[in-house]
C-alpha cells in the first residue's frame, strides 16, 4: 500500500476558516419609523449543521420554563456539504516545488503537484424579519459575480507558495414558514450554496541535491569500426557538475561538462557535435 507514512497539512481546516472569514463581520441595522438608526449588530456566525441550528431556532422561546432557550435571530451557519474531484485543473504529477532544508546545501524539501478538488459549502441565513434577512443577503450577492477570489498560504514552511482560491456562488434558495400554526415561531431561511476550488497537497518529502551526473554513451560496433573501446563498449563519458561547485539549488549557477573519449573518435565524434 502506497499510503503508509503519516502526514497532515490541516488543509480542510484552513479552507473552512477562510470561507468563514468572508461572512463573520456582516452587520444589520434597525431603524425607527422616522428612519433614525436605533441599533446595529454583527450577525453571529457558526460552523454547524443546518438541522442542528434549525432545531435551536425553533425551540421553545420561553426563557423561564425552558432550560435551553431558543436562539436569537438573525444569525448564520455554514457547513461542508460535499467534495468533488476537479479534473479540469489537474497538473502533471511530476511537477514539484523545492525549498531548502534548514541550512543544508545538500538536501531540500520537495512537494509534488496537488490534487484539485471542489469543496461545496452551504451558508444558511436565519431571520424572523424579512428585512433582516435581505440586509444580509444583499451584502453578499454583489461580491459573487460570479466568483470571489481569496489568497491562501497552504503549507507551513513554504511561505512563498500562495494559491488563489476562487469561491463561486452557485444558487440561492428561500424558505419561509409564515403559514405555520400560531404557536410556531416564524423563521425565514436563505440558503446560499458555494463551490470553493481548492488543492490538497501530499506529504513534504526530503531529497538529496544532485551535484554530479554521468552519461555513458555507447556507439554501435557493427556500423562504426573503431578501436580502443573499453570492455563494456563504452566510447564516450560525459560528467556534468554545477558551476560553482558549492552552488545551492536556489542560487544562480551554470554547468561544467567534461567529456572523455575512448578509442579512435575521428570516425564518429561528429555525431556528438
Amino acid at each position: 500500500m502506497a499510503i503508509a507514512n503519516y502526514f497532515y497539512n490541516s488543509t480542510t481546516r484552513k479552507y473552512v476558516a477562510l470561507f468563514g472569514t468572508l461572512f463573520n463581520q456582516l452587520k444589520i441595522q434597525r431603524h425607527d419609523n422616522a428612519g433614525v438608526l436605533k441599533k446595529e449588530m454583527i450577525v453571529p456566525l457558526a460552523y454547524a449543521p443546518y438541522q442542528k441550528i434549525l432545531a435551536r431556532v425553533t425551540a421553545d422561546p420561553d426563557l423561564i420554563n425552558s432550560r435551553r432557550p431558543a436562539m436569537t435571530l438573525p444569525r448564520m451557519s455554514f457547513e461542508i456539504t460535499s467534495l468533488a474531484y476537479d479534473p479540469e485543473r489537474i497538473l502533471p504529477k511530476n511537477n514539484n516545488y523545492n525549498k531548502a532544508y534548514g541550512t543544508s546545501s545538500s538536501e531540500v524539501n520537495k512537494i509534488y503537484s496537488p490534487a484539485p478538488y471542489t469543496i461545496f459549502f452551504s451558508l444558511n441565513v436565519y431571520a424572523k424579519l424579512q428585512d433582516d434577512a435581505l440586509q444580509i443577503v444583499e451584502q453578499i450577492l454583489p461580491y459573487f459575480n460570479p466568483q470571489y477570489t481569496l489568497t491562501l498560504k497552504p503549507l507551513v514552511g513554504f511561505d512563498t507558495i500562495k494559491e488563489d482560491v476562487p469561491i463561486t456562488l452557485q444558487s440561492v434558495n428561500f424558505q419561509d414558514d409564515f403559514e405555520g400554526s400560531l404557536e410556531q415561531r416564524r423563521t425565514i431561511i436563505y440558503t446560499l450554496d458555494f463551490g470553493m476550488r481548492v488543492n490538497f497537497h501530499g506529504p513534504i518529502r526530503r531529497s538529496k541535491v544532485i551535484r554530479s551526473t554521468t552519461a555513458n554513451i555507447h556507439i554501435d560496433k557493427a556500423s562504426l569500426l573503431t578501436s580502443g573501446a573499453d570492455s563494456d563498449g563504452l566510447y564516450v563519458k560525459q560528467i556534468t557538475t554545477p558551476d560553482p561547485a558549492n552552488a545551492t539549488p536556489f542560487s544562480d549557477f551554470g554547468f561544467t561538462t567534461v567529456t572523455e573519449y575512448y578509442g579512435d573518435s575521428s570516425q564518429w565524434k561528429h555525431i556528438l557535435n
